[in-house]
Formats: structure tokens, C-alpha cells, sequence
């Protein structure tokens, strides 16, 4: 038997029932500064999965909630998280975390706090982020200085409590959004820690789509008695959802991908690797889209930069991967194209929900090539879709007809002037453990990645997106291009660097240089005497050079000439 209780499955709104009669945030119970700060939003009538968990939520009923992305999810959680902290507020120590919420990626996190951060300020409660991919003292620094509400990623949040920065004595409810994507990037362990540190008697809330790869362990271990509440993810926003199947020959694929990029509105196009993205987006930027990258090399800065310049509108055109796309809430997304179909059918129907939500129409559009079609007949028929399958070459009429409007190609910067355009080394991540190849400031994205050959897919007859020659081919020899403009993986040996600044040959010899620290174990200090500009190999015996006075303690070693000595034989230099 489940242990938890199932109160009905709870479809979208279809216009059956009188405006009027429908319930407000008000008439679920929530406070009226809430309210006002919905309403001041455009908010003012909740979603289905919204009417559902927010009154069980506001009892202290541990809560399970289920629905597909664009339902509403993350208001159904924080309005109730809010509304129970402004009613209870129990006085804590050291201002530690009354609330902590986790969520599998950066980009959701940022999501779901872009979301809370309004609402909670007109409580007079604080907020902060914790993910990788940046430096820890901004985020120690927010923890010290104390926060009503943290929104995490588990690695980071571990590492954080493993030294010491968070305390968890304090938290009252703990809710996990999308909990089955932590459990496919392999975070459960970490959640499971995480949840084991938290008070038995808090309130806790789990988000997931399904219930599989282990979440149904999770809920019976932490959840007591949880009310279930599912948001069906058919009838009204499928309807809303056009998809297509457009079979293409590889020679055309790309051509057709640039007809649709380049319609009016904004394009989210999902690729299976980082390298695919990487490539296509360049591709994309040479035939004058403009567009940017997201996925899991960039670093945090480059990634939150890319996304912005898409929800700001400099860039009608988003490249992602699945992971990175997790989180993506940006409204009036016209059009999602599976460049590359994905291998199961929740991904598919993940990345799809980003466009049509909130009852806003959709188009879905799959790029299906010879080999893949029994694959994309399969992810269809366990998607539940029926698609309008066609026969696409560039400059069909159908084309027009999915993405109406005059196609724009617009003059973009070179590969060279968009590499060099001030992003630094990283293209102004940060040297962190995810920092970007992208390279430079103007990048739009994906203009400053140099890329790598080998995996992804072609998008055109010349083996790489476009059908154009690798970018490598345009290169020139390695020796002829500066240093600098060089990311640290492609140069040489550090030794075959000058040791600063300048030219080998503008500095003063190398016996007139402070020669360090260095200890020479068991020789005796050098003596005081001048050395002389002379070449070490042009010396003549040691003997003939001035030697001052010689200490006992080097042990009675012979004078007379060195000899040839390999580097090998000579002690080790300690550092």
C-alpha cells in the first residue's frame, strides 16, 4: 500500500466552469501581502497544480506534488514556504536557514529564486543561491551575515555544511524541486544527507515528474503521510503543442535548421552533447543567426550571460543541452527543435514543455534523418504524440508555415574579433572548475569556443555544422599567433616560456638575477666573491674561480675541474 494519499488528478483550466467561481491566491488562504504582490506581478488567478497543494501545504501537510514543466510548480511550493515562515517565525540562533530548497542545476536555482526574492522581500525575508561553478565567499558570506531562505544544489550545499558554514537546526520546510532530474545527475546520495541533517519534526515538499529511479524511496524514508496532488499533462496545453516530425537528408539539415532560426521569435534548439552545441552555434553565427550556448562546460558567468542575452532578446536563438536547459523558464518561446532527437521519451517531452506553457501555443519540431527514423517512431509513440510527419528540403513552403515571417540574417563579428573581445582567458568565468573555452566578451555565446573535432554530428555535407571547413582549417601555425590569445590548454610547456614578461634577450644575465630561496640541502653557502658575466659553460676549472673561504663542513670534497656533468646527476632543487 502507498504511503501516501492520492486526492484526485487535477487537469488544466478548459473554460467549463465560470470565471468567477474559479478560486483567487486570496481564497486559498494566503497572506494578503502575498496577494498584493501577485497581483502587483499580473497574478491573480492560480494554476491547477497551484489550487491543489497550496491549502494541504499551508496545513503542514507534508506534500508530493506531480506535474509537467510550465504547470506552475514552483509558486505552488513558495507561496505556502512564505506564508508558513511569515505565521510561525520562531526565533532562531545566528540567523541560520529557516527554508531550504533543492534543485538539480544553476539555472533553476536562479529560476526558482528569481521567482521567490520579490515575494520573500515583501515579507522582509532573505534569500541566497548556493551552486558550483563560482567562488564560496560571496555564498559563506551571505550564510554568516543570515538568510530566512536558501535555494541549493546538493554538491555545494555538502561541501558547505561539511565545513562548518550552514546549520540546519533551524530549518522548518524542506522542499525538492524536480527531484527525478537529481536523481538521473546521481544526487540522491547527497539529498539523502542532506535531508538526514534536517529536523524530523520539519515540513517537507517533493516536485518530481515521476517517481521512478529511486525517488519512491525517498518519499517513504522522509515524507510522513504525504498528500498526493498530480497535474494531468494532456487536453489544453497539448493542444496548444503543434509537433513535427521533419525528415531530412543530412546534406539539408543544417539549411533547414538556419530557415527556422532565422523566422521572428525565439528558437530553443536541444542537441545531444556539449560539442554538438558548441559547433552548431558557431554555425548558426557564421550564416548570421544570432545565437548562444548553454551547457555544461561554460562557467557560471558565461552561462548566465548567454541566458540573458536569450530572455533579454540579443540573441533570438538558444543552443542547449538537456542538463543545461533544466531550469530555462523564458516566456514566449516559440519554437523547440529536437536537433538531436534525445534517447528517452521524458527528455523529449521535458524539452518540449518549454514552449506552450501557461497556455501559450507551441511548435515542436524534430529533425529526423534516415537512421534515426524507427528511433523518433518510438520516442513518439511513448511520448503519447501524434506528429505531423513531412518530407523537408530547404525552401519548402512548410517551413514558412511553422515560422512565419521574413527570415533576418544579420552581419556577425568574425571568430578572431569576437575571440578577442575582453572576456579574458575564460570568457570572464572565473578559473573554476567549469570554465568555458568560449573565449572572449563579445562573444554572443558560443564565438569564442574553438572547438574540438571529433563526436557530435553534422549539420551539412563538409562534416561540420553548415558544411563548412573545420575552423581549424582556417587556423595558422600555432607559433604564429600571440600567446595570449591562446586558452591555457593549447600551450606549450611552461618551460618553454620566458619566465616573465620580457624577451630572453632584454634581460641582464642570469647570474646578476637574485638567485631565491632555494635550498641547496647539503651544500655549503656560496661564497661572496663575483661571479663574472662569463657563460657557465665557458668556465674554466671551478678551482681558478674565486672561492673564498672554504667551510669544513663540505666534507673534504676534491678540487680541481667539475667535468662534464649531465642534469640528471644533480641534486634535486627543493621549492
Amino acid at each position: 500500500m502507498r504511503p501516501w494519499v492520492q486526492t484526485g488528478i487535477y487537469g488544466p483550466y478548459k473554460g467549463d466552469t465560470p470565471m468567477d467561481t474559479r478560486p483567487s491566491f486570496a481564497d486559498l488562504g494566503l497572506p494578503t501581502p502575498l496577494v498584493d504582490e501577485l497581483t502587483s506581478q499580473g497574478l491573480t488567478e492560480p494554476f491547477p497544480i497551484q489550487q491543489a497543494t497550496i491549502a494541504d501545504a499551508l496545513a503542514g501537510r507534508d506534500t508530493l506534488g506531480r506535474g509537467r514543466t510550465g504547470s506552475g510548480k514552483t509558486l505552488a511550493f513558495t507561496l505556502p514556504l512564505l506564508a508558513r515562515l511569515l505565521e510561525s517565525n520562531k526565533p532562531r540562533e545566528n540567523y541560520a536557514p529557516r527554508a531550504l530548497i533543492l534543485v538539480p542545476t544553476r539555472e533553476l536555482a536562479n529560476q526558482v529564486c528569481d521567482v521567490l526574492a520579490p515575494l520573500a522581500r515583501r515579507l522582509g525575508m532573505r534569500t541566497t543561491t548556493v551552486y558550483g561553478g563560482v567562488g564560496y565567499p560571496k555564498q559563506i558570506e551571505a550564510l554568516r551575515n543570515g538568510v530566512d531562505i536558501v535555494v541549493a544544489c546538493p554538491g555545494r550545499f555538502i561541501d558547505l555544511m561539511e565545513s562548518g558554514h550552514v546549520d540546519l537546526d533551524a530549518i522548518e520546510i524542506t522542499i525538492l524541486d524536480e527531484a527525478d532530474h537529481m536523481a538521473e545527475l546521481g544526487f540522491l546520495e547527497h539529498v539523502t544527507q542532506i535531508l538526514s541533517k534536517t529536523p524530523r519534526d520539519g515540513q517537507r515538499m517533493l516536485f518530481s515528474a515521476t517517481l521512478d529511479r529511486g525517488i519512491d524511496k525517498l518519499v517513504r524514508k522522509f515524507l510522513n503521510n504525504p498528500v498526493t496532488h498530480e497535474v494531468e499533462s494532456t487536453d489544453e496545453n497539448d493542444a496548444m503543442m503543434t509537433h513535427y516530425f521533419f525528415n531530412v537528408s543530412q546534406a539539408n539539415r543544417f539549411d533547414v535548421l538556419q530557415d527556422l532560426c532565422a523566422a521572428p521569435g525565439r528558437s530553443l534548439v536541444f542537441t545531444r552533447t556539449k560539442h554538438g552545441a558548441r559547433k552548431l552555434t558557431e554555425a548558426l553565427i557564421k550564416a548570421g543567426v544570432p545565437s548562444v550556448e548553454l551547457h555544461g562546460d561554460l562557467s557560471q558567468n558565461v552561462r548566465a550571460r548567454n541566458l540573458a542575452a536569450f530572455s533579454g532578446g540579443k540573441a533570438d536563438t538558444l543552443v542547449a543541452t538537456d542538463i543545461a536547459a533544466r531550469g530555462i523558464h523564458v516566456d514566449d518561446i516559440a519554437l523547440v527543435i529536437h536537433a538531436d532527437p534525445p534517447e528517452e521519451h521524458k527528455a523529449f517531452l521535458h524539452r518540449s514543455g518549454r514552449t506552450a506553457r501557461a497556455g501559450a501555443e507551441g511548435t515542436v519540431i524534430t529533425m529526423v534523418t534516415e537512421n534515426m527514423r524507427r528511433h523518433v517512431k518510438r520516442l513518439a509513440k511513448d511520448a503519447g504524440i501524434d506528429p505531423i510527419s513531412i518530407n523537408v528540403a530547404k525552401g519548402d513552403a512548410i517551413l514558412e508555415e511553422v515560422a512565419p515571417g521574413e527570415r533576418e540574417f544579420k552581419e556577425m563579428p568574425s571568430i578572431e574579433e569576437r575571440r578577442g573581445g575582453g572576456g579574458g582567458r575564460n570568457g570572464g568565468g572565473g578559473r573554476d572548475r567549469d570554465r568555458s573555452r568560449s573565449g572572449g566578451g563579445r562573444s554572443y555565446g558560443g564565438g569564442g569556443d574553438r572547438g574540438r573535432s571529433g563526436g557530435g554530428k553534422s549539420y551539412g555535407s563538409g562534416g561540420g555544422y553548415g558544411g563548412g571547413r573545420d575552423r581549424r582549417d582556417d587556423r595558422g601555425p600555432r607559433d604564429d599567433r600571440p600567446r595570449d590569445d591562446r586558452p591555457r590548454e593549447d600551450r606549450g610547456p611552461r618551460d618553454d616560456r620566458p619566465r616573465d614578461d620580457r624577451p630572453r634577450e632584454d634581460r641582464a644575465p642570469r647570474s646578476d638575477a637574485p638567485r631565491g630561496d632555494r635550498d641547496f640541502r647539503d651544500r655549503a653557502p656560496r661564497s661572496d666573491a663575483p661571479r663574472g658575466d662569463r657563460d657557465f659553460r665557458d668556465r674554466g676549472p671551478r678551482s681558478d674561480s674565486p672561492r673564498g673561504p672554504r667551510p669544513d663542513s663540505r666534507g673534504g670534497r676534491p678540487g680541481g675541474p667539475r667535468g662534464e656533468r649531465s642534469s640528471s646527476s644533480r641534486p634535486a632543487r627543493s621549492y
